[in-house]
């Protein structure tokens, strides 16, 4: 069967095109010579008494009664972002919010969120309502990152705050591989944590 042909030579993409076009994840990848694979991630997990998290857990099951999760910074603001401050606590790694990355004309946009301790990286992108097509533009931005990370093995992650999908993108192989695994906030916030951490610390 003949591989249909998705992107336009002379058209310019961004990470969020991606997002928006009407293909499967699959299909999309494969144009960049990339294989898809969803399974369950054997993902790494911190060993450290993560002592602060029940705080947090409570703080967010006091206030999600009384907030609207409409729209995607509603989700970034109460859900994304306390979560990861408190994982810079743990690891004290640096967290970079929409970094720009641009590799070509096909590969370029801003990083919803970029978290680096030593060599170790994880990319998260926060979307609103769509954890399939989110996840379609998270691994187009870990192959965009893999031009320029010396480890062929990347994690990243998907979530639209209440929910958080992990994937693995292996270079070598030029395979990505969608863990079928979801993390839900804020009842299954200790293991989405210790995740996070773990992949930082390179665990």
């Amino acid at each position: 069967m003949t591989k249909i042909k998705i992107l336009q030579d002379n058209q310019s993409y961004t990470f969020r095109s991606y997002f928006e076009l009407p293909y499967e994840a699959d299909d999309i990848l494969a144009e960049f010579d990339y294989t898809l694979i969803k399974s369950h991630l054997s993902l790494p997990q911190t060993t450290q008494t993560l002592n602060q998290l029940p705080e947090l857990k409570q703080r967010i099951e006091d206030i999600l009664p009384f907030i609207s999760l409409s729209n995607e910074t509603a989700r970034r603001e109460t859900l994304v972002s306390p979560i990861l401050l408190e994982v810079i606590r743990y690891c004290q790694c640096q967290m970079r919010i929409e970094y720009p990355l641009s590799i070509n004309n096909r590969l370029k946009g801003n990083l919803d969120y970029l978290l680096r301790l030593k060599n170790n990286l994880l990319v998260i992108e926060a979307k609103n309502d769509d954890l399939t097509r989110g996840f379609t533009q998270l691994a187009i931005e870990l192959i965009a990152l893999s031009h320029i990370e010396e480890k062929s093995t990347l994690y990243g992650a998907v979530t639209i705050g209440n929910v958080w999908q992990f994937g693995k993108i292996d270079s070598s192989q030029q395979q990505i591989t969608q863990d079928i695994n979801l993390f839900k906030v804020p009842g299954d916030l200790d293991n989405l944590v210790a995740v996070i951490v773990g992949i930082l610390e390179g665990v």
